[in-house]
């Protein structure tokens, strides 16, 4: 037994930290007893077209499906607007046909729940 058995000193006592937050806590009386609460905007229904037909086409495009959204009646920058939101979505190219929106590939199933959400009241799928 050519080992002593040595007790470990005690640790020395640790130095004060930085708190950089220790001066806030004299001044936590100034501070408001409950936050206000905040409210909601009222959410406004979105007024959209009355109706939107939509159908697929195949002809005249080279055997390349798009769906076709008409009869929309929205002016001429507010479907741009439409245009590049359902083109998001649905994360498809298109583009603005006089008056209809041109959507690639058959978008017929995911359409009606987007056009409906923008506030169209009446999605026929054709």
């Amino acid at each position: 037994m050519g080992k002593k058995d040595k007790k470990p000193e005690p640790a020395a006592p640790a130095a004060p930290f930085n708190n950089p937050f220790a001066g806030l806590s004299a001044r936590r009386e100034e501070l408001p007893s409950k936050p206000e609460p905040v409210k909601a905007p009222e959410k406004e229904e979105r007024k959209g077209p009355a109706r939107a037909v939509v159908r697929m086409e195949r002809k005249g495009r080279g055997g390349k499906e798009v769906t076709v959204v008409e009869q929309l009646g929205l002016p001429s920058a507010e479907r741009e607007v439409w245009l590049k939101a359902l083109k998001g979505a649905l994360g498809c190219g298109g583009v603005v046909e006089e008056e209809s929106l041109v959507l690639q590939g058959d978008q017929r199933d995911r359409l009606p729940a987007l056009l409906e959400a923008r506030g169209v009241r009446r999605v026929t799928v054709g």
